[in-house]
């Protein structure tokens, strides 16, 4: 079986800024920001929410099929996936366009800011759900445009797949009218602790009452770990240690990837979420999001030494 990722495939420009924001913008004034960041680094990377998903879900021995869209300029990209082994049956390139694009500066707190051209991703729904025939067992609707993460949760219901409701930074693009019904008919929704009170003013409902219609919600921590809220109670997962962090950029795209191809071997909730903490380490201790690699067995002696027991991931 298969796992639907659908969202962005873009490239990243990852930049590094040596000081903290907040020395350099005045609270009182900023109405009238004017600030520029110079940075010591910059590097180009592949990214986007549904590459880096399936980078890592192909690592850990899952089949992830990503679905979007891309320009003109991203054979590239198609090639580093086809080298991995990852379909491009539903990457849809759009003529006359270029691939979206994040440029994302990361202070010396790993605060971020990011700013993102759409670029082929304002087509994205022209990537059809409809094409898809491989069996499927859960779909992944990863930060998209708003359209299309609606057109897919519709395919979802239609095809009686159970989907992952992702919105990220998109979140404020959806009406309540749009949004509740997602919310609604989710199996799963995923966010950072700053989305999921987005999601929560958006549609007026507790996790509380989400969980009347979904099995649970994950709320990711960043370097504090992450909470699986659910109707038998709360599982925290703590973040398994990291050597060194060089960039956190993607990882919460890893989590997701750790988290849902254990969910989808029948895995415990606790176990889901930390693998999901090892995958997320292992994406922070590399610039890039799609930098890091692994054995089955190296992953599994990182399982045993941050949390003690055996990984149970086939």
């Amino acid at each position: 079986m298969h796992m639907l990722i659908s969202g962005s495939i873009c490239y990243d420009h990852i930049m590094d800024f040596p000081d903290s924001f907040g020395n350099h913008i005045l609270p009182d004034q900023i109405h009238i920001l004017s600030v520029s960041f110079v940075v010591d680094t910059l590097k180009k990377n592949f990214g986007g929410t549904a590459g880096n998903i399936a980078y890592t879900m192909n690592l850990l021995g899952a089949n992830p099929l990503p679905i979007g869209t891309i320009g003109n300029d991203a054979k590239a990209y198609v090639d580093h996936l086809k080298s991995h082994n990852i379909p491009t049956t539903y990457v849809k390139a759009i003529k006359n366009t270029s691939t979206a694009t994040a440029h994302i500066t990361t202070d010396k707190d790993d605060n971020q800011i990011t700013a993102f051209f759409v670029g082929a991703l304002a087509h994205a729904e022209k990537a059809l759900f409809e094409e898809v025939s491989e069996p499927l067992s859960l779909a992944i609707l990863s930060p998209n445009k708003k359209e299309a993460t609606i057109q897919y949760a519709n395919a979802c219901k239609q095809k009686n797949v159970p989907f992952v409701f992702d919105p990220g930074q998109q979140i404020t693009t959806f009406t309540k009218e749009e949004i509740l019904p997602l919310v609604q008919e989710a199996e799963y929704i995923i966010a950072n602790d700053y989305e999921m009170k987005l999601i929560e003013n958006k549609t007026s409902m507790t996790t509380a009452q989400m969980l009347k219609h979904c099995k649970a919600i994950i709320v990711t921590l960043g370097s504090k770990g992450s909470t699986i809220i659910t109707k038998e109670g709360n599982f925290s997962i703590q973040p398994c240690p990291a050597t060194s962090i060089e960039d956190p950029t993607g990882a919460g795209d890893a989590y997701r990837a750790g988290f849902f191809t254990a969910l989808t071997q029948g895995l415990d909730y606790q176990t889901c979420g930390q693998i999901g903490s090892v995958a997320a380490t292992y994406a922070i201790e590399h610039h890039g999001t799609q930098k890091h690699t692994y054995t089955k067995e190296e992953f599994a002696q990182r399982y045993k030494d941050g949390f003690g027991d055996s990984c149970p991931l086939d």
